[in-house]
């Protein structure tokens, strides 16, 4: 059975999803680098995600996709911080210890 087009992933959901799964990995490996994709990724998913909500006319249900958008912001977000994380991390692990 094929799902309808409301269900798919759309470019902001998906991009926050892979930010997120990025950041949880630059965390536990310590890479600065996934770190940063964590962040690119994520911030342009919730931007996706923003103008999505502000340019929906209706509430849930309407097929604005509004809940998909406020999906997508929080889930941008949540990636936002992981990569914010992981390069905290990051940075203090390879910093020089003073003795």
């Amino acid at each position: 059975m094929l799902l309808s087009a409301a269900y798919d992933m759309t470019t902001g959901r998906t991009l926050s999803l892979i930010g997120v799964v990025v950041g949880a990995l630059g965390l536990l490996a310590l890479t600065r680098r996934r770190g940063l994709w964590a962040v690119v990724l994520g911030g342009i998913g919730a931007v996706i995600g923003l103008v999505v909500v502000l340019m929906a006319e209706g509430g849930p249900g309407t097929g604005y996709g509004i809940v998909g958008g406020y999906a997508s912001l929080v889930v941008g977000v949540a990636a936002l911080v992981f990569g914010g994380l992981a390069m905290r991390r990051a940075a203090r692990a390879a910093a020089p210890r003073a003795s």
